[in-house]
Formats: C-alpha cells, sequence, structure tokens
C-alpha cells in the first residue's frame, strides 16, 4: 500500500504489475515512435498525448476513489480522441464516434458511482462491498451494469466495439499498438476484475451474462476478422474478439478461470501490440495495408515476419506459446463449471466452452491468411528492406516474451503476476511446457528431414491444392490470402448476417446516430415555421399542464 497517498491511491498485486506492464509498454512504444513519427507533423504534441495517457492510466489503476478513478478514466478519452485524430483522412469520423462512445459509457459509469455512494455513503473503494444476490438486487445490478459497459466499451467489447477496427485502420499505428492492443484492454479489464472480485459480491446470473457477452464477443469479433481485407482492420477485429477470452474468464466465477482471463488480459496486450507494430513495419515501407496489394515480404523482412509469425501462433493458442496457456486455464474455469448442480449453468458452460475454442479455430484459420498475404504468396512489386532497428527491436522483444512467458509460464508470470492477486487457483490437468516445447522441436526437426527427403518416394500423386477453403487449380502458380474463405460469406444465414453488418446493424454507434436522427427529423417537421402550428402545440401544451395540475 503506497501509504503516504492512501486513502487516495492504494497498491495491490493486481494494480502494481497492471501499472508496470503499462510502463513497459509506454518505453517499447517510445522506441518504436523515434522512427516512426520522426518528421511527421505534431510530434511534440504526439509524445506529450502518450506520456499523460500512461500517466492517466497509472492515476487509474492506482484510485482508490471512485471520484478520482472517474477523472482519470475520463482523461483517458479525451488523450485517446487527441491521438486517434492525428492519423489519416478517415482519423477524424474515426475519433469523434471513439469519443462518443467511450464518453457515453463514461456518463453512465457517473450514474453508477452515484448509485454506489447513495447505498454506501463513502466513494472510497476499499471500504465498499455490495453484494447482487441480495433481495434489494434492482440497485446494485444497475450500479454493476453501468461500471460494466463502461469496462466493455474502453476494452472493445461486443456491442460497443465498432470503434476499435475504424481506430485501428485510421490511427497512428503506434498509438493503435499503444491503447486498442494494450492500454484500453489492461484498464477495461482491470477495472472489470476490480469491480467483480471487490467491490460486488457476484451472483450467477451476472455470472452468466459475463459468459454470454464473453461467447458472442468471441465468435462475432473473428468472424468479422476471417473476411477482411485490410491487415490493421483484420487485426482491429481480433482486438475486439480477445477481450471475448478475458470476459468469459472473470464471468466463470472461479479461480482458475478468473486467472486464466487475467493472465489472457496481459498475453493479449503483448502479441495484439507486436501484431500492430508489424502490421505498422509493412506499412512503413510498402505504404499500404490492403492484403490484396501485398505479398512475399517474408524473405525481406525476416524480422518482422518472424516477430508477426510468432504474434499469431500465440492469438491462435498455439502450444507452447502464451496465449495457449491462458487460454487453457480458461477452458478449465468451464469445465469446472460442468461439475455445478445448476442445469442452466451447465448449459451456459458448454456453449461458452465451444465458443471459444471454435473461436480459437477461426483465429488460426485468419492469421493463416494474414501471414500468406503479407509474407508469402506471391511476391510483391517493390524492392524493399527490413525497417530500423528502433522499429523491429520493439517487435522482437515482443515476440520473444510469448515465447517466455508461454514455455516458462509457471516460473514467471504465473508466478509473480498472476496468482498473487488470485488465491487458490488449483490446476484440472497437468501440462508440462518444457516437456512440451522439447517434443514439439523435435516433431518440427522430424517433419523437417521427412520433407527434404520425399525424393525417396518413389511416386508422387498430383492434385488440386485444396487452401483456405478454396480448391485452386494445379496449374495456376500463385495463390492469393486474400481470397482465403471467400466461401463463407456465401454460405445463406452468414451472408445475411455479414451484410446486415455491413450496413452497420450491429454498430451501436450507427444506430444511435439513426436513431437521434430520426428524432430530430420529426422535431424538425413539428417545428416548421408555421405561425398557427406553434399556436396549436402552445394549446395542446397549456390543456396538458392544465390537466396535470388541476388532477
Amino acid at each position: 500500500m503506497i501509504n503516504i497517498f492512501y486513502p487516495w491511491f492504494k497498491l495491490d498485486a493486481l494494480s502494481g504489475f497492471i501499472a508496470l506492464a503499462i510502463v513497459g509498454f509506454l518505453a517499447l512504444i517510445l522506441i518504436y515512435s523515434f522512427k516512426f513519427i520522426k518528421g511527421k507533423p505534431k510530434t511534440f504534441q504526439y509524445y506529450v498525448y502518450i506520456i499523460l495517457t500512461a500517466l492517466a492510466a497509472i492515476g487509474t489503476v492506482f484510485a482508490n476513489n471512485l471520484i478520482l478513478l472517474l477523472v482519470c478514466w475520463g482523461f483517458l478519452g479525451l488523450t485517446l480522441y487527441l491521438l486517434i485524430i492525428m492519423g489519416n483522412d478517415d482519423a477524424s469520423s474515426a475519433a469523434k464516434k471513439t469519443f462518443i462512445i467511450v464518453g457515453g459509457t463514461d456518463a453512465l459509469m457517473l450514474f453508477g458511482i452515484g448509485i454506489i455512494y447513495y447505498m454506501t455513503g463513502t466513494f472510497q473503494m476499499d471500504q465498499i462491498k455490495i453484494s447482487l444476490s441480495t433481495n434489494y438486487y434492482l440497485l446494485p445490478t444497475l450500479a454493476y451494469l453501468c461500471l460494466a459497459i463502461a469496462c466493455f466499451a474502453k476494452a472493445g467489447a461486443m456491442p460497443f466495439h465498432s470503434w476499435i477496427p475504424d481506430c485501428a485502420k485510421s490511427a497512428p499505428i503506434p498509438v493503435v499498438a499503444f491503447l486498442l492492443a494494450s492500454l484500453d484492454k489492461l484498464l477495461g479489464i482491470y477495472l472489470l476484475t476490480r469491480i467483480s472480485l471487490d467491490i460486488f459480491t457476484m451472483s450467477q446470473a451476472m455470472n452468466i451474462f459475463l459468459m454470454i457477452t464473453g461467447a458472442f464477443t468471441i465468435i462475432a469479433g473473428v468472424m468479422m476478422a476471417l473476411v477482411q481485407h485490410n491487415m490493421k482492420r483484420l487485426l482491429g477485429y481480433h482486438a475486439v474478439s480477445q477481450v471475448g477470452y478475458m470476459i468469459l474468464g472473470i464471468g466463470s466465477g472461479n479461480p482458475i478461470g478468473i486467472a486464466g482471463g487475467i493472465f489472457h488480459m496481459l498475453n493479449n496486450t503483448i502479441y495484439k501490440s507486436c501484431l500492430f507494430l508489424t502490421a505498422g513495419n509493412v506499412e512503413y515501407r510498402t505504404k499500404t495495408s490492403e492484403l490484396d496489394k501485398l505479398g512475399g515480404l517474408g524473405k525481406s523482412m525476416p524480422l518482422t515476419y518472424i516477430s508477426s509469425l510468432i504474434a499469431s501462433l500465440s492469438i491462435s493458442g498455439v502450444p507452447p506459446f502464451n496465449g495457449f496457456v491462458s487460454k487453457w486455464m480458461i477452458y478449465q474455469g468451464l469445465i469446472s463449471l460442468l461439475g455445478t448442480g445448476n442445469q442452466g449453468l451447465r448449459i451456459i458452460a458448454i456453449f461458452s466452452l465451444a465458443a471459444a475454442m471454435f473461436g480459437s479455430g477461426l483465429t488460426l484459420a485468419s492469421f493463416m491468411k494474414l501471414i500468406h498475404a503479407v509474407f508469402l504468396g506471391r511476391k510483391a512489386n517493390w524492392q524493399v528492406k527490413e525497417v530500423p532497428w528502433q522499429m523491429w527491436l520493439p517487435c522482437l522483444i515482443l515476440a520473444i516474451t510469448c515465447v517466455i512467458f508461454g514455455v516458462l509460464a509457471y516460473q514467471i508470470p504465473l508466478k509473480y503476476f498472476i496468482f498473487p492477486v488470485i488465491k487458490g487457483v488449483s490446476f484440472i490437468g497437468t501440462w508440462s511446457a518444457l516437456l512440451s516445447t522439447w517434443l514439439i522441436i523435435i516433431g518440427i526437426v522430424l517433419g523437417l528431414l521427412i520433407f527434404k527427403l520425399r525424393w525417396l518416394r518413389p511416386v508422387l500423386r498430383q492434385d488440386n491444392p485444396f487452401t483456405g477453403s478454396e480448391t485452386r487449380d494445379i496449374q495456376e502458380n500463385k495463390i492469393n490470402g486474400t481470397d482465403f474463405y471467400n466461401t463463407i460469406k456465401e454460405l445463406p444465414v452468414l451472408a445475411l448476417v455479414y451484410k446486415k453488418a455491413q450496413a452497420g446493424l450491429f454498430d451501436i454507434y450507427e444506430q444511435g446516430k439513426n436513431l437521434v436522427f430520426s428524432i430530430g427529423r420529426v422535431l424538425q417537421y413539428l417545428h416548421n415555421g408555421v405561425l398557427p402550428t406553434y399556436l396549436v402545440w402552445t394549446l395542446l401544451g397549456m390543456i396538458g399542464l392544465f390537466w396535470v395540475l388541476l388532477k
């Protein structure tokens, strides 16, 4: 505990390791930015905004007073807007959309804090404990939902997600890597964890709500990522999908699942920041992020390629990387619920487990598309070389961290960061990371040897290749990764869903804007400037007032 600043600020295991992560990511982003931002306008303002954002984020995680938390949280919305707007021509609309969604949910957060103060008479977070299972559950539930929605919007969970892909495409890459990939996930899931473990005592119904939200976010996000042709939008939708795993782990309500959700929060910031920075490297050299214009960059940008490949395997949950371990812990948290006596909870747990595992498979499929389209496949039409060391070094550090946090998961991240936060974690099964890593390496080596010795086989069969759900003619000498999985958009049900998604049906911002404009058009029609119309409305208003007052 930071006694000198108590009760305004408080240091514990959860806030401590998140603050450490914020500082670490800030250092890497600053190194990356020294080259990426060099020569661009408003460079000084950029560094000021980045540092202020980090300071406000640290203030948020250390805050022990709800009003102080709200001030730091709201200030982050302002710096987020100022940083996003420094991007390309579409950045202005993306920044406005972000400010409205995040700012609107911040207003709900204020309302929830007001309810908490009304119920407890204090803003000091470590003195608040509200049960969601009492007979008077309406106000506590409303307060929790208001705070949870603010967390969803900050982290990018459905249905408050639509600002993430837009900003991923429009904002400067260092901003995307620092905010969308790391900081907003850390803060959103931090606060969700804080309110779910410390401020409120969860009910089974609220846990089910979190599990359903998490499962839906996983599937919807990855299905949208699967059909993207822009590298940064694809990564943006995966930034949405991965939040679902974190919410799912917290919603499981048991130590192993919650620990897995927090660990996945940390892992996601590592591999997702790496992926966005490698995308920035590609765009820095090629001046495009469209997948159909890229290809064959693996040999000319080997460090970027290796970093992106490791991060892609990590986010897909492939062992022995860090993403596998946290997902495996979340799966165990869901499996633990199958032994409960509540039939409805068991059904939700089975559904959520299936969604999580299916989402991992689709994540791997979409990153096969990205890696093939960018680094493999057809050769690019330009001559490029690896980016300067200031840009590839942060990517490589993050990629190596993905390996270390996977292979040495028990020895480093779980021991020092996760288990001090969540006590009583008990694993259902065992996972020997070191042994598994050696077995995987041996398998890869044997596979390469067999591949090299394939000339020993007397007969080779030729057939049309089947790649990315598409059958190709054997005479074709190139396969474009952007064509992967195009057939899923032609399936009757999915075709309709994708069409509605493209039209903004699932975008809460677009639907809210349409509602406001509709109301405005009605009011515009009623206030048409004709005096008799105004007299009629005045008369009706007077009649209404008399009826209310004389009733």
